[in-house]
């Protein structure tokens, strides 16, 4: 018998419509119901009830806040300026009592007032005259070479900046260059910080491959992967990081191959969401309880029923074992979710609807949802690889991705050295200034705070 129920709100189909209606057609009508339904909820999935990342949300759509009453907001930690070492001292002592006495006694400081200012940016500029001469013994012309430091006719602070403002933070040659010119004094062309963006590079592999043996070394790693465009062309940047580095590699595929070449022999436990390669990872792993909460909360959004009471009871579930990494549950507990998470699954297993591919999906993740719980260190879920990666979906984004692969070795060294350098509280330009000198000379840069991290 037709379920009234799924007609929508409003409707003025009556029992008696229904019960003259014939079977076939009502067969037809439940099925165009059930697809309208799984178009509408396709149409109004985002990032806070599907796997979608939030840079694919509209910024048109107004959020609303669904916190539960009595809930607290959780309060951000505030910025306070922090008292720099000066570079000069004024004393300011009282000047005139309100009474008219200018004598006081017992002074002592009670506030420092700091004034920063940035002094007048003047460039270094080395003319180098290249001589010539002959020789009075043999009459040969002989010639002054250029110290091979000097060769790029930019020195390794300078380069570091442009470094900076196009890798750390992002910015297109042309922002680049109007900076140089504007800040600096120095005009230079697109293609001349093009040249300085490609020794920074060279520059800064030893760090990359410093990055990506620390990486492969660590008993925890958080994995994720999102597209990227190579001269118009789909491929992939993945990244695999933990609390002391973050290593990011380019791919053409979304694919094992490309898996095995991100981690190479490492075998440790492994944080993702439920992408179908990381699902067959046997070292260990946890999945991502955010990503089962967010398609949870697709179903409880949906007008069909079945399918809203299996979501909101899934929802539920998955939210208390998530809090259970800050409030560790007692035995009894802990056997009460797990006979609950049980009946769930047993109550939709063998259905045909969204909701029984939904809990089947918990079911063969259910030796991945408690590791958490026994592996100290481990998080339940894998929003700190979503953050790692997230610079590098605002580049795609700006950019449109890259035109080589020349292009791709950049990206990926410039990502792993910013996010490592943010994990471990170093200053990215100080770290470029040493690499970029050390590779004018020929050196081997520092990179035992990378190896040593941890």
């Amino acid at each position: 018998m037709f379920d009234k129920s799924l007609l929508p709100k409003g409707s003025k189909v009556t029992e008696e419509d229904l019960a003259n209606t014939p079977p076939a057609v009502l067969e037809l009508l439940l099925s165009l119901i059930k697809r309208i339904e799984k178009l509408e909820a396709r149409l109004n999935e985002d990032s806070s009830n599907s796997n979608k990342p939030s840079s694919t949300d509209s910024p048109y759509k107004e959020k609303t806040s669904k916190k539960a009453k009595g809930t607290k907001r959780k309060k951000r930690k505030g910025h306070r300026q922090q008292l720099l070492p000066p570079t000069e001292i004024r004393k300011i002592e009282p000047h005139q009592c309100s009474c008219g006495c200018h004598d006081f006694r017992n002074k002592k400081p009670y506030y420092t007032h700091q004034h920063i200012e940035l002094p007048e940016i003047v460039m270094t500029v080395i003319h180098f005259i290249l001589c010539e001469g002959e020789c009075v013994a043999c009459g040969k012309i002989n010639k002054g070479y250029l110290p091979s430091e000097y060769a790029t006719g930019f020195g390794p602070r300078f380069s570091a900046l442009i470094a900076e403002l196009g890798g750390i933070q992002g910015n297109s040659r042309e922002v680049i260059q109007t900076f140089c010119s504007s800040v600096l004094g120095v005009p230079i062309s697109q293609g001349g910080i093009q040249k300085v963006l490609d020794r920074a590079s060279a520059a800064i592999k030893p760090h990359y491959e410093a990055i990506r043996d620390k990486a492969r070394c660590q008993d925890i790693n958080h994995l994720d992967e999102t597209t990227w465009k190579n001269n118009g062309k789909l491929n992939w940047l993945w990244v695999m990081a933990n609390a002391v580095v973050a290593f990011f590699m380019i791919h053409t595929n979304r694919s094992q191959a490309a898996f095995e070449e991100l981690i190479g022999a490492w075998e440790g436990i492994l944080v993702s969401d439920g992408y179908r390669i990381y699902q067959k990872w046997i070292h260990g792993r946890q999945t991502c309880l955010a990503h089962l909460i967010r398609r949870a909360t697709g179903l409880a959004e949906r007008s069909d029923p079945e399918l809203a009471k299996c979501g909101k009871w899934a929802r539920a579930e998955l939210r208390r074992l998530c809090k259970m990494a800050k409030a560790p549950p007692t035995t009894a507990q802990w056997r009460s979710f797990y006979a609950r998470l049980c009946r769930l699954i047993a109550l939709y297993r063998d259905s045909d609807s969204e909701a029984g591919t939904f809990v089947r999906h918990i079911e063969n993740e259910m030796d991945a949802l408690f590791t958490f719980l026994v592996k100290e260190g481990v998080d339940p879920t894998n929003n700190f690889a979503e953050r790692m990666i997230r610079f590098g979906v605002l580049w795609r984004k700006r950019s449109q991705g890259t035109r080589g692969e020349k292009g791709n070795r950049w990206v990926e060294r410039i990502l792993s050295l910013r996010q490592t350098c943010r994990l471990q509280g170093k200053s990215t330009f100080h770290v470029l200034v040493e690499a970029m000198d050390c590779y004018f000379k020929d050196q081997q840069p520092d990179l035992e705070w990378i190896r040593q991290a941890g």
